[in-house]
């Protein structure tokens, strides 16, 4: 649980991460995701509960624990005046790396994203997708075994955020590293993770896998447009839905459910893109 004055921010969460999956938090801008990162990161400490990896309470003061976990902010905190390979070399020295044990890590890491043709390059200078791979990169330079990033691809464009997407699935599968993302982009929450959790209003309000949550309301349904008005009915199989849908005189629509429908059907609002989240 975690407060900002009068405002709640975090309300009695709970929940497990598994090793190795890629999960998600979904939830609108202002529901609380990267209040519960900065809790699970150590940047800010819980109003009351406790945090755990492998059994143990969390001490955000032990090197140990820190040294578990990758965290990629929200937004890119790169020394722009540096080049790509100073950038991480810095991290690498502040985690306890030298030498060639440093030098390794760093070329693997600008391998592994793509990078290495940029090395001498100044962070300032890359393209918005290169940016948050070299924050991504850095990230894992002192391989963590979980990695927690916040809003991931925030301000890319749809081609930059699906190599994005695959970028992370490598992280996940090659890395054997456990991610944690939190994502208010519905399409990616359901297209990476193997478990998502949804949040609002500071809660949890639902989990499971994307098909787990998608089976929840109905595999089916139907779009009833009345002018400008939409209504949507949801139905457990196709048959049921084709046999509303003769009973209607109007423009109709049968689909698949997704996440987002769900996430609707919960809350009783889309959401909406933007920029900050509490």
């Amino acid at each position: 649980m975690r407060s900002f004055g009068s405002t709640l921010a975090v309300d009695n969460v709970s929940f497990q991460v598994y090793r190795g999956e890629l999960f998600a938090f979904l939830g609108p801008n202002g529901a609380g995701k990267t209040t519960t990162i900065n809790l699970l990161t150590g940047l800010l400490h819980p109003d009351r509960g406790e945090i755990r990896y492998r059994g143990e309470r969390f001490n955000p003061d032990l090197l140990a624990v820190k040294q578990l976990i990758g965290v990629v902010p929200q937004h890119n905190n790169l020394d722009k005046e540096l080049s790509v390979a100073e950038n991480l070399r810095i991290h690498g020295i502040l985690f306890g790396l030298r030498g060639r044990q440093l030098e390794e890590r760093i070329r693997f890491c600008l391998e592994f994203a793509d990078l290495l043709e940029k090395s001498a390059t100044a962070a300032g200078k890359l393209s918005g997708g290169m940016k948050r791979k070299l924050v991504i990169a850095r990230a894992l330079l002192h391989q963590p075994k979980i990695l927690f990033l916040d809003e991931p691809t925030v301000g890319l464009d749809p081609h930059s955020r699906r190599r994005m997407w695959a970028f992370l699935r490598r992280i996940n599968v090659e890395q054997q590293c456990t991610v944690f993302l939190t994502t208010h982009y519905i399409e990616e929450a359901e297209s990476l993770a193997q478990r998502v959790m949804i949040m609002d209003n500071a809660k949890i309000i639902a989990a499971g896998s994307p098909d787990e949550l998608k089976s929840c309301g109905g595999d089916y349904v139907l779009d009833i447009y009345r002018g400008t008005d939409l209504d949507s009915e949801f139905f457990a199989d196709r048959d049921a839905a084709l046999r509303r849908l003769k009973q209607l005189d109007t423009v109709v629509r049968i689909r698949e459910t997704t996440l987002e429908d769900v996430f609707l059907q919960l809350t009783g609002k889309r959401i909406a893109g933007g920029k900050g989240d509490v």
